[in-house]
C-alpha cells in the first residue's frame, strides 16, 4: 500500500518535505480488529509536534494521522461490533485501559505515534477504540470530528462553564471552530469571545457566533468565566491570564507547546494574572469514552467544519501550511475517496 512515512525528525524551517512517499507492506486485522480503507485523514497540529520532535514516536518510520474516517476492509477473529463496509472513524487513542482516565493510563497508545496512523491507503485498530460516523457528515467533514472536534469536546467539559458564562478562544483554527458551534448548544444563554491574530479568522469567528473577537493581546469588554487555548504558544497563555474573571479557568488544549516564545511567561504578573484563584488547567490525551458521546452529540447540532482538501500526495503542502498558519477550519488528506 501507499503510505506517507516520517523517517526522522527535522525542522520544517529546514524542509518543506517532512514526509516521503512509500510502498509498505498493508497491515493484516488481528484478533479483535478490523483493517479499515482509509478514505480520509486530517491534519493535526499534533504532527507538526512528532516531526519537529516535541513529541516522539514509539517507532521509526512512522505513519502519521489519527484524524481518520474508513471502510472496513477486513475483520478480524473475535470482531462482533463491525461488518465489512461499515464506515467508522479512529482518533488520537489507539488503545488504553478502558477506564474513564485511561487518557491518564500508561497503556495508553497514540495512533500515528506510537502504532502507525491514517497517512495510508489502510491501517488497523481494535474494534472498541473505532466508532460509527453519523451519517450525515461527509468522509472529509467527519476527519477533523476525530481529534480536534472530540478533545474540543472534552476541553469544553473541563471549562466547568455554566450556561450565562463567557466563554472565551484564543486562537480559533481546526478545533475552536468546532467547539464554538458545540458550546453555543450546550450553554445557550453564554456569549464567546475569540482571540486571533488576524481579520480573516477574528471575521470567521463572528459568523460562527463569537460576540466579539480581537487580537491575542486585546482585552475582552469583560472578564471571561473560561478561555480555552488551541495555539503551540506561550504569549496567548499569558494574555489569556490577563482576561480572566476571579475564579476563571484557562484550559490549555495543546498536547505540546514551542519554545520560541516562552520568555513570555516573564509577563505574568502574580497579583494581576494569577490570584484571586484563577487557574490553569491542561488537556490531556482523550479517551474512547469523550469520542463515543461526542460523534452523536455533533451529529445533533449538527456542527458544520469547514474543511480544505488536499490530494493524499500533498500532505507535505498541508503541514507546511498549517506550520505558517495558513489556515482556516481544518485539514483534511483525500485519501481512498
Amino acid at each position: 500500500m501507499k503510505a506517507m512515512i516520517l523517517r526522522h525528525t527535522v525542522s520544517l524551517e529546514e524542509t518543506d518535505k517532512p514526509l516521503e512517499l512509500a510502498e509498505v507492506p498493508t497491515p493484516k486485522a488481528g484478533h479483535g480488529e478490523v483493517l479499515l480503507q482509509v478514505l480520509t485523514c486530517g491534519v493535526c497540529h499534533t504532527e507538526l509536534d512528532e516531526i519537529e520532535g516535541r513529541v516522539s514516536p514509539s517507532k521509526w518510520p512512522i505513519i502519521l494521522g489519527h484524524e481518520v474516517v474508513g471502510r472496513v476492509a477486513e475483520i478480524g477473529s473475535g470482531v462482533t461490533q463491525y461488518k465489512e463496509g461499515d464506515r467508522l472513524g479512529v482518533g488520537w487513542v489507539h488503545c488504553s485501559s478502558g477506564s474513564v482516565d485511561e487518557n491518564l493510563s500508561s497503556q495508553f497508545r497514540a495512533t500515528g505515534c506510537d502504532v502507525d496512523g491514517g497517512y495510508a491507503e489502510f491501517m488497523t485498530v481494535r474494534e472498541d477504540y473505532a466508532y460509527p460516523v453519523p451519517e450525515i457528515f461527509s468522509n472529509e467533514q467527519a476527519a477533523p470530528l476525530l481529534c480536534a472536534g472530540a478533545i474540543g469536546y472534552r476541553a469544553l467539559k473541563l471549562t466547568n462553564l455554566v450556561d450565562g458564562q463567557r466563554l472565551g478562544f484564543t486562537g480559533f483554527g481546526g478545533s475552536a471552530h468546532l467547539v464554538i458551534q458545540l458550546a453555543r448548544h450546550m450553554f445557550p444563554n453564554s456569549e464567546f469571545y475569540v482571540f486571533a491574530r488576524d481579520d480573516e479568522t477574528r471575521a470567521f469567528a463572528r459568523h460562527l457566533g463569537a460576540v466579539w473577537a480581537g487580537d491575542t493581546s486585546d482585552r475582552a469588554p469583560a472578564k471571561l468565566h473560561a478561555i480555552i487555548d488551541t495555539t503551540p504558544a506561550w504569549k496567548p497563555v499569558v494574555e489569556a491570564m490577563k482576561n480572566l474573571a476571579p475564579g476563571g479557568r484557562l484550559v490549555i488544549n495543546a498536547i505540546r507547546k514551542e519554545d520560541t516564545d516562552k520568555a513570555s511567561l516573564q509577563e505574568l504578573n502574580y497579583h494581576d494574572d494569577l490570584w484571586m484563584e484563577r487557574e490553569v488547567k491542561s488537556v490531556a490525551n482523550i479517551t474512547h469514552h469523550d469520542i463515543r458521546e461526542f460523534l452523536p452529540l455533533a451529529a445533533n447540532i449538527p456542527i458544520q467544519p469547514k474543511v480544505e482538501t488536499y490530494c493524499f500526495e500533498d500532505a507535505n503542502r498541508a503541514i507546511v501550511e498549517l506550520k505558517r498558519g495558513q489556515i482556516q477550519g481544518a485539514k483534511v488528506l483525500l485519501i481512498g475517496v
